[in-house]
């Protein structure tokens, strides 16, 4: 006998999941719809970034979900999934500004920031009340990594080990 096709799950996701995860999804999901729907649409129509949906998505465990301590919520990668498939449903951009905070900013001062870094900008980042960025587009070159003119050399000055950046990077819409 030949297994039922549901529209709404057709890979049986929903079978896959324990109730933790479930738990997570149902919570994004509800946010999303409940929250984050009639303002997306406010935010588009003025066009603005309606900079409280950071803060909210940091009250809710959203930013650097993955993350262990620091006031992240140490959620596994599925979880993170879910997470960004809900916010996704209603708006790439805000997705995209949950993906860049966790992933892009979070992450690496996580996995390879100082103690004292992780101690000063993890809690904030994952709060919402700072929201950061990262820089790739180049004039000239557009957002494509391999043609990137910017570098960041070793150098010490004042006896201290650093980098010195040489290159320059410019905004996009």
């Amino acid at each position: 006998m030949a297994a039922k096709f549901q529209w709404d799950d057709p890979f049986q996701l929903d079978t896959q999941l324990g109730d933790d995860e479930r738990a997570v999804r149902d919570a994004a999901h509800a946010y999303c719809q409940e929250r984050l729907q009639t303002r997306v649409l406010m935010a588009a129509r003025h066009e603005r970034f309606d900079r409280e949906i950071m803060s909210e998505m940091g009250e809710l465990g959203l930013l650097g979900s993955t993350i262990e301590g620091y006031g992240c919520a140490g959620l596994n990668h599925v979880c993170y999934g879910l997470v960004a498939r809900e916010v996704e449903r209603v708006d790439s951009g805000y997705r995209s500004a949950m993906s860049v905070q966790s992933s892009l900013v979070m992450h690496p001062i996580y996995a390879y920031g100082s103690e004292a870094q992780r101690q000063k900008y993890l809690p904030r980042l994952a709060s919402g009340e700072w929201v950061g960025c990262f820089g790739l587009t180049e004039p000239n070159h557009g957002s494509d990594p391999a043609s990137m003119l910017t570098r960041a050399t070793p150098a010490v000055r004042d006896g201290m080990a650093g980098y010195v950046l040489k290159g320059s990077k410019m905004w996009i819409t």
